[in-house]
């Protein structure tokens, strides 16, 4: 059975839904487990779609009532965790306030305020210096925060395509070193279906960093970036074929920061 350990709550600004109804639909489609990720508080000010330090405690409160209220599915508690360069102490901070079972690493900003997948940001990279300057530090703040090993996983790893701005040529040097970062630490990468309902024809991966990942030996976990309790679970049937066509046959679960892994089924639904 599959899990989805990458879904929101309203306190992001942009979602919609209580947990206990991702749980509901979570238990209603055969999961295994759901956990909530939403967006990490920051100290001070940094955009419009994350909670505020003191709305902490509500978000800890409503999983705890999701916990509760479906007892019939494990519900995981988590915090999807910008990785904002120099700032790596308040991911530390993070890591103490509460009993997680897994951080999520993702990578937004490649300079303060400039993030990758906000569309009003999409006319800082339209030429193709301008693209290969952006994916050149979108990388490098992906490599380094693997490699600071704070996170469980690491979402959506190519976003930095979510508009197609993409460099022209192999992006194969663009994976390596992320997939070396991964092999280094026994790292976990996500493989989400997001993108899909963005728009985008592939997976976050793309098909050619999914098989890098593979032939490395990177484990995987496939996740939905639910805004939405209907998202849970989305695309799952063609996500699961698509890693399974790369080889893999394993996935992992998070409980209390430790990973256990389990095999991945041959079908979705089953």
């Amino acid at each position: 059975m599959l899990t989805d350990y990458h879904t929101h709550h309203p306190l992001c600004r942009h979602a919609e839904g209580h947990p206990i109804e991702y749980a509901r639909h979570a238990r209603s489609i055969g999961l295994a487990e759901i956990g909530f990720s939403d967006h990490n508080p920051t100290p001070e000010f940094l955009d419009e779609w994350r909670m505020t330090w003191d709305e902490l405690p509500v978000y800890l409160a409503e999983v705890e009532q999701a916990r509760e209220a479906v007892p019939e599915i494990p519900v995981r508690l988590s915090l999807e965790c910008d990785y904002l360069e120099g700032r790596e102490a308040w991911t530390d901070r993070i890591a103490k306030l509460a009993e997680w079972d897994y951080l999520i690493g993702s990578v937004h900003y490649i300079q303060d305020g400039l993030a990758v997948d906000d569309p009003k940001y999409m006319n800082h990279f339209k030429t193709q210096p301008e693209i290969l300057e952006m994916w050149k530090n979108y990388w490098r703040l992906y490599e380094k925060m693997i490699r600071a090993q704070q996170h469980d996983f690491y979402a959506h790893p190519d976003l930095a395509k979510r508009f197609g701005a993409l460099p022209t040529g192999d992006l194969r040097p663009y994976y390596e070193p992320v997939i070396q970062a991964l092999a280094d630490t026994k790292g976990v990468m996500e493989v989400s279906t997001a993108s899909l309902r963005k728009g985008l024809n592939e997976f976050y991966p793309a098909r050619a960093m999914l098989e890098m990942a593979f032939s490395a030996g990177v484990p995987i976990v496939i996740n939905s970036d639910a805004h939405k309790p209907t998202d849970v679970g989305a695309d799952f049937a063609q996500a699961l074929e698509f890693v399974r066509s790369v080889g893999y046959r394993e996935t992992v679960r998070f409980e209390k920061r430790q990973r256990r892994v389990v095999p991945l089924p041959e079908t979705w639904p089953l």
